[in-house]
Parts: structure tokens; C-alpha cells; sequence
């Protein structure tokens, strides 16, 4: 037996995950355990879950990889730093002290942090090809085409490359300070939201706007050249050398100083929320023709946190050279654990690899799971009042009447997800049907801005019947974005002038609740084979209504990462207006639980700040 330990720390996300014998048992992010969101320090609690899900003590790892290259990335800060002295002396000063207590001594603070058992070597690939091994070495394809594209690594801040078999090979790489995800991260940092968290934020912002600053981008601050490659103009950006992302020039361009967080989101807000997605869209398509006329490949495979734009990807897929696309479901730094252990398993140690026929990622449930008898001592300890439902034909019938009554329902089963999406066992589910339910949700149970859209989750073999995907197209992972059904449109009623977030207030579909403003969804498809207990709820909620459709949404609150356990869900079940908590296979209604209470929403919000 070779247990192989992938580890990513120190910057955004980190994560461990475990590959024994070429397969992958178990990945987490710190977050889930620890409860600080994006939590950056040493996954310490992932790492024990990860060695305990398989029966290992450190000392039995053969190997242990960490995601990227300390030394390379210290390189580029300094170089970056001495460019740009004195001006950045106080972001070099912010930065020094971790690098000099920790990140330059990994291999002394990864054998603290395994108990002193493990006395074998560390391997360090880059980071791109740690991104690159995430992608392609899990995918279905025996080859392909594979692309990263995020902030930056040591110096790379895109690559490509190709795929066979049980080798990868990267062929040309972007370099820092020209990147697509910082250019989008200094945008959503000058639109009032937080950087490497609130990207998506901006992503759902943009279908409110008209992209009226798509020419003043690319006048301005960034080049891009047919193969898409691009140069971005440093004057507008401060993140060399500063705290924060953009300059006085930016500023200037665009009229006005950074929105605060918090304050009133503006239509131009929104205008220029929709022209940095128009260009990163452009940047994304063009390298993507790029990559397929150099490489000649039909299958392409994405990683890296600009992955994790599933517009951008549904672009790529629809309008793109590919016949076929698979996307990391971890497709940031915590991926790179990942990639890490498949890295050493595959290329260094030139073990076999056999693609599976959907993928080797089990689903990406390869969280902790808890049993019956585990759910039932937490529950009692409560007090908690609960229904056991012994068999799922019985549970599925119950919850689905349930969120045909248009309750909100904690949905909690097997395994947790690992990445950033809620994929059917962390979730937050509601009826789709429902004109209500995205307002519902959003202010009442995630306390979070009204404008954020919200996922279906749709049964795989009924998907062509509501969204526009291509045949047998599967998106297990919700990481695209397809129009809804031109048939299952709502005629426009009179609202249609409506600008801004006043949009909201038109009912676009039959499955309003999970139809943006521009008439898109971000699709998840479910099968018996992946999801189970979850496909089996869809089945009976269709049997009930008609609908195969309900609104899928991660299980937390503004500000806080997706549960992991009973006890996150049912803490998070009181803390809000829940109708509904379902733990494996006990029914909790809110009504019958012991101190339950509405949940003044202002007062909460006002109890701390959110960013």
C-alpha cells in the first residue's frame, strides 16, 4: 500500500487530501473544522480527518506533497518588492513575519504538524502543476487539453498544456504581474467586496448591468492579443506593491474611489461588474481556441480559481473548440492538495491511471460523514424534538411535501462536499417554483445581499427539459451556467424596463426562484449514482409536483463557511428562520424545538461586520 498526503496552506483555502493507492479517500478544507472562513493556516484538523478516514497514523504516509514551491514564490515576492522600493514597504513588512516564522521552513512545521511520525521526504511541485494534476488526472479523458487560470502561484499566473494517460506536460505559462483572476479580484475589490471571497459576488452582480465599460478596460488596462495572452498596465493597479488592488489611476478612470463595503450598490456598479465578466469571458474563449489549435486535443480540462467562473466556463463549453469539458470541482488552492497527491502518485511515481467513465472524484463527497447512531446522541444531548424516518422512500416523501409547502429545509447527508459548492449533502434547499423563495432565502436564512442568485439542482435525465445544454451534458459539480428553456420562460408582463436590482421583481420562468436576470442558471445535474439519497428526494419531489427542479444552495450564513457536522447544521438551523433541518434520516421542524425563535434580521446583521 502507498498513501500519498497533499497538503495547501498559508494563502487562501487550505486543504489536505488523501490518495492510497492511486484513489482518492478523502479531501477537506480546513474551514469546515476550524469554522474560519478560508481559513489560510496549516490544515492541521483536515489532515488528522484525512489519515483517520483511512485508518493511517502519520508514520504510515510514504509520501507527503505540499501544493506549490516556498522558495520560487519567495523569489518573486522579493524581486516584485526590490522593483517597486520604496513603495512597498509596508506590504513587504505585513508579509516578512510569516514568511520568516513559517512558509521558509514548511518541511520543519509539516513534521511538527504530524506529530513528529513522519521522517520521509516532502515534494513540492509548482503550483500550476499541482492545478494542472487536479484537473487531469481525475477527469474522465485518457488525454487532454488542460488549462489553469488564477492570481498567481510562484510566478505563474496561467499555463497549458496536455494530458495522457499517466503524464502531464505544461507548455507555456502567463507570468506575474499579468493575470486574469487578480484583474477580476481588483474588480471586485473596487465594487466593495472582499478579495478571494466576494468573486463570485461580483460574477452574480454582473446580469444587473450593461457592460458600457468593456472598451475603457481594454483601451486602458489590458492588451489582449488574439492567442489570448494579454499585458495588463501596472499604473492602474496597486497590488505589486500595496495593500490593496487598485490605484489612484484606476480610480480616476472609472470616476469615483472604491465602493465601501456595505454601502449602496449603484447601477454602475453593476455596468462595470458586467464589462470586467464580458472581458474575462474573451480572455477565457480566446485562450481556449488557442490551446485547442496548438494542442489538437477535443477534450479540455480547467482548474484554478478563474474555474470557478462557471459563466466564463459555459462560454468556453458552448461557443468554445472542445467537444467535451471537465472542471476541477476544487478548482482553487484547496484543489491543489489534491492535484499534489495524484502529482506523486501518477507522474513521479509513474503509476497507471484508468479513467473512470464520469470521473475519479467520487462526486467530490469525500468529506466526513456520520452515522445514525452518531446523529441520535447529538440530537438527545440537544434536546432536540425530531421524526426518524426508517427507510429513504419514506424520508424523501416527507421532505419533498415539505418543500412543496414552500418550507425551507437544512439537508444534511453523507458525506461532505469538497469545494467550494453545496453539492446535495451540505445543502440549504426550497422550492424552485416559487416567485418568493430567492428573497426568502437570501435576507431571511442566509442573510445576505438579495441580488445573489441561487442554483437548481435538476435531475440528470430531465435537464434538456428546462436549460439549454447539449445532449447527455452533465454538471454535477455546478460549475455552468446554461439558459433556461425558451418554453419555460414567463412572457414579459410589463416590467421589462426595469433597471438594476428593481429586476428582482420580475418573474422570468416557472422556476423563477433559480432564474437570474438574464435568464441563466448555474446548473447542477443529479444521478442516482453520484447523489443517491439526494436524486431519490428530486425523484419523489417530481413525483409530487411535476417539477424536477429545486433551488440548491450551501448550507451557512453570511460569513461563515458550509457545515460539516450535526451539530454546525443544527447551531445554524436555530441562528436563522429555517423551516426545516434534515440530518441523515431525522426530520426536525423549527416550530417543536426547545427555545426556537424568529431571528431579528437587522439585529443580526448589525452584531458584527460582514463583508
Amino acid at each position: 500500500m502507498t498513501a500519498i498526503l497533499g497538503i495547501s496552506a498559508y494563502y487562501h483555502d487550505s486543504a489536505a487530501a488523501l490518495v492510497v493507492d492511486g484513489e482518492v479517500v478523502a479531501a477537506a478544507q480546513e474551514e469546515r473544522f476550524t469554522r474560519i472562513k478560508h481559513d489560510y493556516h496549516f490544515p492541521s484538523h483536515a489532515v488528522e480527518y484525512c489519515l483517520q478516514s483511512a485508518g493511517l497514523a502519520p508514520g504510515d504516509l510514504d509520501y507527503v506533497g505540499f501544493y506549490d514551491k516556498p522558495l520560487l514564490k519567495f523569489e518573486r515576492l522579493l524581486e516584485t518588492y526590490l522593483s517597486y522600493a520604496p513603495r512597498g514597504f509596508l506590504s513587504f513588512m505585513k508579509a516578512m513575519p510569516l514568511w520568516l516564522k513559517q512558509k521558509l521552513f514548511l518541511p520543519k512545521e509539516m513534521r511538527r504538524a504530524l506529530q513528529g511520525q513522519y521522517a520521509k521526504r516532502f515534494i513540492f511541485p509548482e503550483h500550476h502543476e499541482s492545478h494542472a494534476a487536479s484537473a487531469f488526472f481525475p477527469s474522465p479523458f485518457e488525454e487532454a487539453a488542460i488549462l489553469t487560470l488564477d492570481g498567481v502561484g510562484e510566478w505563474a499566473t496561467a499555463s497549458y498544456g496536455i494530458g495522457r494517460g499517466n503524464q502531464i506536460h505544461l507548455q507555456a505559462e502567463l507570468r506575474f504581474p499579468h493575470s486574469l483572476g487578480l484583474l477580476y479580484s481588483a474588480f471586485t475589490y473596487y465594487c466593495g467586496f472582499k478579495v478571494n471571497s466576494g468573486e463570485y459576488k461580483l460574477m452574480g452582480l454582473a446580469p444587473y448591468g450593461d457592460p458600457r465599460y468593456v472598451d475603457l478596460i481594454k483601451q486602458h488596462l489590458i492588451d489582449i492579443k488574439e492567442d489570448g495572452s494579454f499585458r495588463l498596465d501596472m499604473r492602474y493597479f496597486n497590488y505589486c506593491q500595496g495593500l490593496t488592488m487598485t490605484s489612484d489611476r484606476f480610480h480616476r478612470l472609472f470616476g469615483a474611489p472604491p465602493r465601501r463595503p456595505e454601502t449602496e450598490l449603484t447601477e454602475k456598479h453593476m455596468d462595470i461588474a458586467a464589462s470586467i465578466q464580458k472581458v474575462t469571458e474573451e480572455v477565457m474563449l480566446k485562450i481556449a481556441r488557442h490551446v485547442q489549435r496548438v494542442t489538437g486535443m477535443k477534450n479540455l480540462c480547467l482548474a484554478g480559481g478563474v474555474a470557478l467562473n462557471c459563466v466564463g466556463n459555459g462560454v468556453v463549453l458552448r461557443e468554445g473548440p472542445f467537444e467535451n469539458l471537465w472542471i476541477q470541482p476544487a478548482a482553487g488552492d484547496a484543489g491543489g492538495a489534491l492535484g499534489t497527491a495524484l502529482f506523486i502518485w501518477h507522474q513521479l511515481l509513474e503509476q497507471p491511471r484508468t479513467p473512470h467513465a464520469t470521473d475519479a472524484q467520487s462526486g467530490s463527497l469525500l468529506g466526513p460523514s456520520f452515522s445514525d447512531e452518531e446523529v441520535r446522541r447529538y440530537l438527545d444531548a440537544k434536546g432536540a424534538r425530531y421524526a426518524y424516518y426508517p427507510d429513504d422512500e419514506a424520508l424523501c416523501s416527507a421532505v419533498a411535501k415539505l418543500l412543496a409547502a414552500e418550507k425551507v429545509v437544512g439537508w444534511v447527508q453523507g458525506r461532505m462536499e469538497f469545494g467550494p459548492r453545496a453539492l446535495g449533502s451540505r445543502s440549504i434547499l426550497g422550492d424552485a417554483r416559487s416567485r418568493k423563495m430567492q428573497s426568502v432565502m437570501n435576507v431571511k436564512i442566509k442573510f445576505r445581499e438579495s441580488f445573489r442568485p441561487f442554483a437548481p439542482s435538476v435531475l440528470a435525465d430531465r435537464v434538456q427539459d428546462y436549460f439549454e445544454t447539449r445532449p447527455q451534458e452533465s454538471s454535477p459539480y455546478m460549475l455552468l451556467v446554461a439558459p433556461v428553456r425558451e418554453e419555460k420562460r414567463v412572457k414579459q408582463n410589463g416590467a421589462h424596463g426595469l433597471r438594476g436590482l428593481a429586476k428582482l421583481k420580475e418573474c422570468r420562468s416557472e422556476v423563477p426562484a433559480v432564474t437570474h436576470v438574464d435568464y441563466s442558471a448555474r446548473i447542477q445535474t443529479v444521478d442516482e449514482q453520484r447523489h443517491g439519497r439526494y436524486h431519490r428526494l428530486l425523484a419523489k419531489f417530481e413525483e409530487l409536483t411535476g417539477c424536477p427542479v429545486i433551488i440548491n444552495t450551501s448550507f451557512n450564513i453570511r460569513g461563515e463557511p458550509i457545515v460539516c457536522t450535526p451539530a454546525d447544521a443544527y447551531r445554524c438551523f436555530m441562528a436563522t428562520n429555517m423551516d426545516v433541518l434534515v440530518v441523515e434520516r431525522f426530520i426536525m421542524l423549527k416550530e417543536e424545538q426547545p427555545d426556537a425563535k424568529e431571528i431579528d434580521i437587522n439585529q443580526y446583521l448589525a452584531s458584527f461586520h460582514l463583508d
